[in-house]
């Protein structure tokens, strides 16, 4: 069952944000189109713009301006994606070929500046100096996120506090912006707004850490990426930077060495090290403790079907397998 399924009531708005973003992929250059269309109709959840839809409601929103903000997430995240995979190399996202591996990387990149430039123009159609204020300080966070991911890239001394700075900016930032600007949207008191904030700051960390140990446990098949494309890339993620932590000198050695030059020649020996060192149940603990933040925030609100959506959502994020 795909998130936004599991309340019929966000079934019809959830609907109309798909047809917004295909509406507004329009451009008079033919190539722009087909790449956005090709990454927006992949198959991804959606998971974003359905929590500003849900944050909105939980407040109890009844405009019909969440429709183009959720859109505005979206185009977001899939700018992040297109400028990622050029980024990190990658030929697979979601089971297809990335699109920087289908037309090459200029056009990628290029196409994800336009899905930025055309967040923007809705935003101001929406006219929210303060839902603006949001969005563009969590487009910079984002932007550091990467950064800062491309300076650990192949460094074993990453620590588990500046990892978790990293997926604060390029994960999490989003998930928070999302929930936040719904709140904003609806015109919700302070406390709901700081709830729905941090509700989508700790789910965003969550379903990071769930992704990172997705990294060694699913296949191909499952992720819709190659498995150890993180290790291949030489990111010290979590399940690694533990492992190391928790190894024996050998298993340290080894770990390192694999970080250091990337690939995966060392794939099969650092799977063993990371399962045998308990790193895999380590990172699922604290993914367990983000949830569970994010559902203390949560219940600073009135109960409704939306935030008990948003319940099931925070308590699936750590059960999905993709």
């Amino acid at each position: 069952m795909q998130p936004h399924q599991i309340n019929p009531l966000i079934e019809p708005q959830f609907d109309a944000v798909t047809d917004y973003i295909l509406n507004h992929l329009g451009s008079n250059v033919p190539l722009v189109e087909n790449i956005g269309h090709y990454i927006v109709e992949s198959g991804g959840k959606r998971l974003r713009p359905l929590l500003v839809l849900l944050a909105a409601n939980a407040c109890g929103y009844e405009g019909k301006q969440h429709i183009p903000l959720a859109a505005v997430i979206e185009f977001i995240h899939t700018a992040t994606l297109l400028h990622d995979d050029v980024v990190d190399n990658s030929e697979l996202r979601r089971g297809n070929a990335t699109a920087n591996a289908k037309w090459g990387n200029a056009p990628s990149v290029l196409v994800g500046d336009f899905l930025y430039s055309r967040s923007f123009q809705i935003m101001v159609e929406i006219g929210s100096m303060p839902i603006m204020e949001v969005i563009s300080n969590a487009t910079t966070v984002i932007a550091e996120g990467e950064v800062l991911q491309l300076l650990n890239q192949r460094n074993p001394d990453t620590t588990e506090e500046s990892y978790m700075n990293v997926i604060l900016g390029k994960t999490a930032m989003l998930f928070e912006a999302a929930t936040e600007c719904g709140a904003i949207l609806a015109g919700s008191d302070a406390q709901a707004r700081e709830a729905l904030r941090l509700y989508g700051r700790h789910l965003g960390i969550a379903f990071q850490l769930v992704d990172d140990v997705m990294d060694y446990l699913s296949s191909s098949e499952e992720m819709g990426k190659n498995v150890g494309d993180d290790l291949a890339e030489g990111k010290a993620t979590l399940p690694l930077i533990y492992a190391m932590r928790e190894g024996n000198d050998e298993e340290r050695a080894l770990v390192r060495e694999a970080i250091r030059k990337g690939g995966l020649d060392d794939l099969a020996p650092v799977m063993d090290v990371v399962r045998r060192t308990g790193a895999i149940d380590y990172t699922k603990a604290q993914a367990q403790a983000q949830v569970d933040k994010a559902l203390a925030e949560l219940a600073k609100l009135p109960g409704t079907s939306f935030t008990d959506t948003l319940t099931k959502i925070a308590e699936k994020a750590v059960e999905r397998t993709r």
